[in-house]
């Protein structure tokens, strides 16, 4: 992959950072409480005390993205205005947060290139490429994304979409040492922020809807030797036991949740998100994802609760040993995953103390849970939901809608896979009592698809994805909403409605405000106890990565990350949406800050290819069904080229160098000769050439 191209604006005006250039410092700190990146157990398990840093991906432990600092406040947040920026070098989606420790911020982005930046005035420090191959991005389901990096002792700590887990120095980028935690040849990926706790480092990987079979790794910070593994769900039985930390519990009872030939399918139940150490009884917590097809009847012969899909999942944090499970969605077959953020606190609830996890999954339910040992106290919902009637808290099952499952005819579902809210972060604030969750309301109409072929490697979801039906046009109108949710009375506070769905992460502090971006660029300052809008500031490019604050020299800034993409990013697409999108932007505000974003120049939308070329019907209809399988989830939104904007399918043989030889392999396009024949891929061509004509004609 290419370098950085970065520029930082800085009170002093617009300074330029050459391509390829690294500012690296050669002094050796004095003691070890000097060295960069000197994040201890010690420093965050009292990171309250201190609020000048934001040291983990949630801040804290508890991953309450709730910060203490008070000088920005409801009071004169409409002061705010930029201090910095830094231009990224590439226009695909942007989902970190930024970590920051004794003003050297470290933030990773798409291609999972990592910087350091200082955090004060935005000059890069230093860069890290990792190089992945542009051809790996045919295996990311959802963009070639990065949520963020960790940071311990010294060392910086990111995963690759190649399956890399990679410890650099903190204090130059340098690599320390690199583990491959996966095998290559199968279509793992990595897109989540690895989590430091006990001198281990903690990776799972993404791909559950490419065939693979989801697990946890813990690694020694030091050597990055392999401590111990955990597989989400069962491998082969006829291959025996794994000799990983799963193995008793599967023997036990997760392994008899399951019937049929999953292994061949993989399985899913990948980790690709959330992850959170819990002191307080010392163990660390999974959120696990769907399974491998969606279907559970595909999947498991419609039988057994397949665990741990869909699931929150306790293990020891020094052995990987089980301690406790509770399942979100047994027998999960609509991409229902638990892989979303999940924050722990203190509530008092009827009138009594509670250590409790709070998680809001793609379900649509908003789950209170007993850390202590898994145990359900409550859940709600807090979107719109027609899966379920409720949850049933003496079982802690859902009281399922058997319509919903689609098995006998379409069901328009809502949430969706895309969830009622998605990896976005959600926060805490202890002050006001709330959660701040980035919902949203994005129906799918499915079906059972009795015609599922699979395709090793690529989607497979063992579903079709069709047309509602009409007449439900506001019912399945989407939409999305800041929503402050009371975790102990499981109801709204208040909302804001956003009229699109996909949207950023939410920051709480103790200056009763919360901070949220927008897919239209916008980022906001909110009244945290009523939802009163006080300061927005428009950066030119969608926002979906949470924002973080920190205090430099005793001045606060609000840092976030914008550039548009995700799942939303590449398959949706409205008239609203620049095409191509601009660069990503790391940018930092404070009060009474200078700087200014340079205008962007005009956009000019490419028009929609024009061809005079007939095909047969069959030959379309053949197309089309290509098209969907393949085409649709990357070529369907503002981050990827429009193929129906594109030359290149105006020429037989420029599509086939594309498509079936990899001529743009570096770029991402891989190629597909091994699930596509020339024919099917010149009837994709057909059916592309036709849409555009179509369109240009409407």
């Amino acid at each position: 992959m290419k370098g950085f191209a970065g520029r930082a604006l800085t009170l002093a005006g617009l300074a330029m950072i050459l391509p390829g250039c690294s500012a690296k410092s050669n002094e050796t700190p004095a003691t070890e409480s000097d060295r960069p990146g000197n994040v201890t157990a010690e420093r965050l398990l009292a990171a309250d005390d201190d609020p000048d840093n934001w040291l983990g991906y949630g801040r804290t432990y508890d991953e309450q993205r709730y910060s203490p600092l008070t000088d920005i406040n409801t009071t004169n947040v409409g002061e705010l205005s930029l201090a910095w920026a830094v231009e990224l070098d590439t226009n695909r989606g942007q989902e970190a947060t930024p970590i920051v420790v004794d003003g050297i911020m470290y933030i990773s982005t798409a291609w999972d290139k990592v910087l350091a930046v200082d955090a004060a005035s935005g000059k890069v420090v230093w860069q890290h490429d990792p190089e992945v191959d542009g051809a790996k991005a045919v295996h990311a389901c959802c963009d070639v994304v990065n949520r963020g990096v960790a940071v311990w002792e010294g060392k910086v700590f990111i995963g690759t979409i190649d399956g890399r887990l990679i410890a650099l120095d903190a204090a130059t980028g340098d690599e320390v040492w690199s583990r491959v935690t996966v095998d290559q040849e199968k279509p793992y990926t990595i897109t989540g922020a690895p989590r430091v706790f006990k001198d281990k480092v903690i990776i799972g990987n993404s791909g559950a809807e490419m065939g693979v079979r989801g697990y946890v790794t813990a690694y020694d910070t030091d050597t990055g030797e392999e401590v111990w593994r955990f597989y989400t769900v069962p491998g082969n039985p006829a291959d025996g036991p794994d000799n990983a930390a799963s193995d008793a519990a599967f023997e036990k009872f997760a392994g008899k949740t399951w019937f049929g030939d999953y292994w061949e399918m993989g399985g899913g139940g990948t980790v690709w998100d959330s992850m959170v150490y819990d002191p307080e009884f010392d163990q660390i917590i999974l959120g696990v994802g769907n399974g491998s097809p969606w279907n559970h009847r595909v999947r498991s012969d419609g039988k057994g609760d397949n665990l741990f899909l869909s699931s929150i999942l306790a293990l020891d944090p020094d052995t990987g040993a089980y301690k406790w499970h509770y399942q979100v969605n047994p027998a999960e077959t609509w991409d229902f995953t638990a892989t979303q953020q999940m924050t722990l606190a203190d509530l008092t609830i009827d009138g009594k103390p509670r250590k409790v996890l709070m998680q809001a999954p793609k379900n649509g339910f908003f789950y209170v849970i007993d850390r202590s040992d898994g145990k359900l106290i409550s859940a709600e919902p807090y979107v719109p939901q027609n899966w379920a009637e409720k949850i049933d808290i003496e079982t802690g099952r859902p009281v399922e809608i058997p319509a919903a499952r689609f098995a006998d005819k379409p069901y328009t579902i809502y949430p969706s896979g895309l969830g009622g809210h998605a990896w976005m972060p959600m926060s805490y604030s202890p002050r006001t009592g709330l959660v701040y969750i980035p919902a949203m309301h994005a129906p799918l109409t499915l079906e059972d698809n009795q015609d599922y072929d699979r395709h090793p490697g690529r989607w497979n979801t063992g579903v079709n994805m069709i047309g509602a039906e009409p007449g439900r046009e506001e019912e399945l109108r989407s939409r999305g909403w800041l929503i402050a949710w009371d975790p102990v009375k499981q109801k709204a506070a208040w909302k804001v409605e956003r009229d699109w769905p996909w949207n950023g992460g939410t920051l709480a502090t103790a200056g009763d405000l919360v901070f949220q971006g927008d897919a239209k660029g916008f980022f906001h300052a909110y009244d945290a106890r009523d939802g009163r809008e006080l300061w927005k500031f428009q950066v030119e490019r969608g926002i979906v990565a949470g924002p973080a604050t920190y205090r430099v020299n005793g001045t606060q800034y609000v840092a976030v990350l914008a550039g548009y993409g995700g799942s939303m990013g590449m398959a949706v697409t409205t008239n609203w949406m620049r095409q191509p999108p601009p660069n990503g932007m790391l940018l930092a505000f404070k009060l009474g800050g200078k700087a200014s974003l340079p205008a962007l120049p005009p956009a000019h939308p490419r028009p929609y290819i024009s061809s005079d070329e007939s095909f047969s019907q069959a030959q379309l209809a053949e197309g089309g069904k290509w098209f969907g399988t393949f085409c649709v989830i990357c070529h369907n939104g503002p981050v990827n080229p429009d193929l129906l904007r594109s030359p290149i399918a105006t020429d037989a043989g420029a599509w086939r160098k594309v498509v079936m030889d990899g001529a743009l392999s570096a770029n991402g396009m891989a190629s597909f000769a091994d699930y596509l024949t020339p024919a099917q891929a010149e009837a994709i061509r057909a059916y592309v050439v036709t849409q555009a004509r179509q369109q240009e004609r409407e």
